[in-house]
């Protein structure tokens, strides 16, 4: 017999697979060395990273039944192949000054590593943590939002020490060995199995752990009402999360008065609370509920948008914003295990990756709502007021998700007992 592996080490190789692709959160570090360097202008350079997160959304939901037929292990190398190659050939395209081909590696190629590599842990660790759906996938996620963190200081040495092509081929190779190490131990578990704390009859655990509403296919899941529920929240709290990052130091200063530097470092601090927010509001949500904490995140979202067009103070500005990124980062994490809840674990990958493509028409929704209301408005004030309308609509729709999760749990319970 096989001995069992470890779901702990589970987590850790599926936090190896997600620090690795999440340097994609660190990419603003490559501007202005390449604007510099090749004379491609600040839009050409960001188009890149644009077409990374379509892709991102689109190869989740293409790979998704790849990852369910195949398993993490045979998805994090194809991702890693595919993520580290996207990186080396934006070193080659940024070497011999080629624009296309840097679009294509680390958009187009890079990008769909992206998308396999971070659907393929998080759908397995659903599976190994059955008790604790929100707090595991939390740790994984926190992993693609620590990946800037630990990336965006290692690049700008690497480049003022080694140029811009050779930090991507050192970090590409890096990143493939990491991936490589986290998909040699990543497995799915034996089936059938659950934690000793659920094998008995009555523990608080198991008390505690509520019942999937249904096993569904992901065919079937898109059929479903509540499927597109869930998608337009998602889609709704990653533009809103998307619209601050992509703006979020010049609106700093222009609204709070806040030094170039000030701003450099509230961005940074973005970054911590956008991943701490992954694990705590994860964390939460397996005692509140996925539903009650989606709400959560709206009714904070509604206050503080409505609120930061009159924030000029330099300190509650960026306090507000960080507390919005905490709800940011928490969606992502609170999405598979909601997903489980929901739809089971039969096809949890595919079923991710379809809800994924939001995240593909958010990261382009986001940015050209700001940009375009603001050359239009010359203000930011507009974009506050636009969001705080589509948050509210998502709030209504968390409520309906609520509602409707609750009587088809009802519904399971008497036709249980019939």
């Amino acid at each position: 017999m096989k001995k069992e592996k470890n779901r702990w080490l589970i987590a850790l190789s599926a936090v190896a697979i997600h620090l690795s692709i999440g340097s994609a959160y660190a990419y603003s570090v490559y501007t202005n060395p390449i604007n510099e360097l090749a004379g491609w202008s600040a839009t050409q350079i960001t188009m890149a990273f644009t077409i990374a997160i379509v892709f991102l959304g689109l190869s989740a939901a293409v790979f998704g039944r790849f990852v369910e037929n195949n398993g993490p292990g045979k998805s994090a190398i194809l991702a890693a192949v595919l993520f580290s190659s996207g990186q080396i050939g934006a070193g080659v395209a940024v070497l011999i000054e080629s624009l296309p081909l840097f679009w294509i590696m680390y958009g187009a190629v890079g990008g769909m590593g992206l998308g396999i590599g971070y659907i393929a842990p998080v759908s397995t660790l659903v599976k190994w943590f059955p008790d604790r759906r929100g707090l595991a996938t939390g740790m994984a996620v926190f992993g693609f939002g620590a990946g800037a963190l630990i990336t965006s200081p290692v690049a700008a040495e690497l480049i003022s020490i080694t140029g811009v092509s050779n930090t991507f081929f050192i970090l590409g190779t890096f990143y493939f060995l990491l991936m490589i190490l986290g998909a040699s131990y990543i497995a799915r578990p034996p089936q059938g199995w659950m934690p000793a704390g659920m094998k008995k009859a009555s523990s608080p655990v198991k008390d505690r752990v509520k019942e999937d509403l249904a096993q569904l296919t992901a065919n079937e899941a898109v059929k479903t009402k509540r499927f597109w529920l869930l998608w337009v929240m998602m889609f709704i709290n990653i533009s809103a999360g998307i619209m601050i990052i992509s703006v979020a130091s010049p609106m700093a200063q222009d609204m709070a008065g806040l030094s170039v530097a000030a701003a450099a470092s509230m961005v940074g601090i973005m970054g911590i609370f956008n991943g701490a927010g992954r694990i705590g509001w994860a964390g939460i949500s397996d005692y509140i509920g996925r539903p009650a904490v989606f709400s959560v995140f709206f009714i904070i979202q509604i206050i503080a948008f409505l609120i930061l067009p009159f924030i000029t103070h330099p300190v509650l500005f960026p306090l507000v914003i960080i507390v919005v990124m905490t709800c940011y980062g928490g969606g992502f994490a609170s999405l598979p295990a909601f997903i489980g809840d929901m739809f089971g674990t039969k096809q949890l990958g595919a079923i991710h990756g379809y809800i994924l493509t939001a995240w593909s028409m958010a990261g382009v929704m986001g940015p050209i709502a700001v940009s375009s209301l603001k050359e239009i408005s010359g203000s930011y004030t507009p974009t506050f007021y636009l969001f705080t309308a589509l948050l509210i609509i998502a709030f209504i729709v968390s409520l309906i998700t609520a509602r409707d999760v609750k009587k088809i749990r009802e519904n399971n319970k008497q036709n249980s007992a019939a």
